[in-house]
């Protein structure tokens, strides 16, 4: 009955700007028509990662509650642990509107927000009043009129760490200008440092762009080992273009979805033969397969989002519950014992 209500509202939001439909979808959480199961784990789904301890593998990615206005609904939506912001030291609009494109023929979005979002003191007032039953981070992000971008990640993380359980330094959005700078080794090892120093008890993941070099890969696998980061995520969206059908394939921003998938899983084998560092794979899962192949190509967990703009809220529970299948029927007792077991068919 719920999945049949959902089909229904998907229709009716793809007739709606893609932004403004959704912030209704945000909305829509907060109604009895949500599709939210409750918690989905199993003996085999259980995952441990950075210390942390997930019902399942199957997280929701930063940018789909970017002011953490549904975290009560989401952590009841079937994920393993959701992921909040990015949230920059100040609020900021971002970038000129349209700046979100759905591409339906290639099940694929365009955005170019530009970290826009409530700020972190609104932010982190949100995260203190949420109950977290399960996992909860913050993406950390910069204001794209900072003097020193490198201390606004540390800034946020320093005022939101008591009430989060895991935190992400995003430098890898295409959408502010130069932010993608701060991967090269010698910048992110200072900014990694500054995070570090004021992070207490929380873990710190790296998130990554999928548009990089080997050589870039290794570099970035050495500063994290370095800087002690907890996870990799792998990966933010693409600049790439190839292979797009839809007319708004030239639209600027950074591309998500479907046409990421082998780009961001190659990325992510190749992190799994650089660095013992855990994995989190992200970039084009629609499915339980698409899940399980991030998982069998080095990732410990996954996150969602663009496939919920195609598959609707469900899809984290359809994932985990198949996920578990596939397991089961290869013959692993958990997600660590599959994580890796294919990574050579991706390099």
């Amino acid at each position: 009955m719920k999945r049949g209500i959902e089909k229904l509202g998907l229709a009716a939001l793809r007739r709606v700007d893609p932004e403004r439909a959704h912030g209704l979808a945000l909305r829509a959480l907060h109604t009895p028509f949500a599709a939210l199961p409750g918690p989905v784990s199993s003996p085999r789904l259980t995952t441990h990662i950075a210390g942390l301890t997930l019902p399942n593998p199957v997280g929701l990615a930063a940018g789909f509650d970017k002011n953490a206005t549904a975290i009560r609904p989401l952590t009841r939506a079937g994920f393993g642990f959701i992921e909040v912001g990015a949230a920059t030291p100040l609020p900021q609009p971002g970038n000129a509107k349209p700046r979100l494109f759905r591409l339906t023929e290639d099940s694929a979005a365009i955005n170019r927000f530009g970290f826009n979002n409530d700020g972190a003191v609104a932010i982190v007032a949100r995260l203190a009043r949420a109950q977290r039953t399960i996992p909860v981070g913050l993406n950390l992000g910069a204001n794209k009129d900072s003097a020193n971008r490198a201390e606004d990640f540390a800034r946020v993380l320093q005022s939101a760490r008591n009430h989060i359980d895991f935190a992400t330094v995003n430098v890898s959005s295409p959408n502010t200008e130069k932010l993608r700078d701060l991967q090269g080794p010698m910048a992110l090892a200072a900014l990694l440092d500054g995070v570090m120093k004021v992070r207490g008890d929380v873990p710190v993941f790296l998130k990554i762009a999928p548009d990089l070099t080997d050589q870039d890969l290794a570099d970035i696998a050495k500063v994290a080992q370095d800087a002690r980061i907890a996870a990799i995520i792998a990966t933010n969206t693409t600049l790439d273009r190839a292979g797009l059908r839809s007319g708004y394939a030239g639209e600027a921003g950074g591309l998500s979805g479907a046409p990421l998938f082998e780009k961001s899983t190659r990325t992510l084998a190749r992190l799994h033969s650089l660095t013992d560092i855990p994995l989190i794979g992200v970039g084009g899962i629609g499915s339980a397969r698409d899940a399980y192949a991030k998982i069998r190509a080095g990732a410990s967990a996954v996150q969602l989002y663009t496939g919920l703009v195609y598959g609707g809220l469900s899809l984290a529970a359809r994932i985990a519950k198949g996920l578990d299948v596939l397991l089961q029927q290869d013959g692993f007792s958990s997600v660590a014992e599959a994580v890796g077991t294919n990574t050579k068919d991706w390099l």
